[in-house]
């Protein structure tokens, strides 16, 4: 299989890898092994959210590396997969890791045959064998490095996610509690940097995207996790959700935003939703 040429931010000299492993809270190993890898990753989607907000505020979403380390390192934002993986693909490159970025399609709602590529993915190779790598998914993101290997429908042990093969794809599954639930597919074809700024370009401004209608975040929060849709708030004990209630009004939203993210976006206070007609 040919390889793709990396992402352009993955070499680029502006990642402060210090102020990165600050803002995950990670202060251990550094060699680029499995361990570290698994490490950098649970740290990654427990401290940095995955939202939205910039699209719904009409400000559109840029994947070079000073814009992305500014926004979810130095002003302490989330973002989507992208983003996430954009900053992790360099960070993983400056440890130095053999890591290369994929497009995937998303089937979890729209299904194989009205997916685009608008999911990005890493995939990391090391003496263990080839791993994936997915920050950006979301409540669904995995906490861990995914071996790139079949595992079948549902395999034994009960893991949170895991990868299954049907060729020409490979398949990433994941539990909705109790029922595997597929997320994505792709064919790890040679990916180049204008695939991640198109599908980046079509999540962000296409009317037909999901991004531009829907509110979506996710981060955890006092030992559990906060979830955010559209108009829906839901706090998660560990793995366990409680009882799903509707946010009032934007200043909630403000209010929530500002837990989630800890830091106050007053703009929130003006957001439009589409599929909240109230917000809209």
């Amino acid at each position: 299989m040919s390889q793709p040429a990396s992402h352009p931010a993955a070499s680029d000299d502006v990642l402060d890898l210090a102020a990165y492993l600050h803002r995950i809270g990670y202060a251990g190993e550094t060699a680029a092994t499995l361990a570290t890898l698994a490490a950098l990753i649970d740290r990654h989607v427990r401290s940095i959210p995955f939202e939205n907000l910039d699209v719904l505020l009409g400000r559109g979403v840029r994947l070079d590396l000073a814009a992305v380390q500014a926004k979810l390192v130095g002003a302490r934002r989330g973002g989507y997969c992208f983003e996430h993986c954009t900053l992790m693909e360099a960070v993983l490159r400056r440890l130095g890791y053999d890591v290369v970025a994929h497009t995937a399609r998303v089937t979890m709602v729209s299904g194989r045959a009205a997916a685009p590529r608008t999911h990005m993915i890493l995939v990391v190779t090391l003496p263990e064998g080839r791993y994936v790598a997915d920050p950006g998914l979301g409540g669904l993101a995995p906490r861990m490095p995914l071996p790139l290997v079949d595992q079948g429908d549902d395999p034994p042990g009960r893991p949170a996610a895991w990868l299954r093969r049907e060729p020409p794809y490979w398949v990433m599954r994941a539990r909705r509690g109790d029922a595997p639930t597929e997320c994505w597919i792709t064919t790890l074809d040679a990916d180049r940097p204008i695939d991640f700024e198109v599908g980046n370009h079509y999540t962000a401004t296409h009317p037909a995207s999901a991004f531009r209608h829907h509110l979506m975040m996710r981060a955890h929060v006092d030992g559990g996790r906060l979830t955010i849709m559209n108009d829906e708030m839901t706090r998660w004990d560990g793995e366990t959700p409680g009882t799903p209630r509707t946010i009032a009004d934007r200043a909630e939203l403000r209010a929530l935003v500002a837990e989630m993210l800890g830091v106050d976006l007053p703009e929130v206070a003006t957001l439009r939703v589409p599929a909240v007609p109230r917000w809209a």
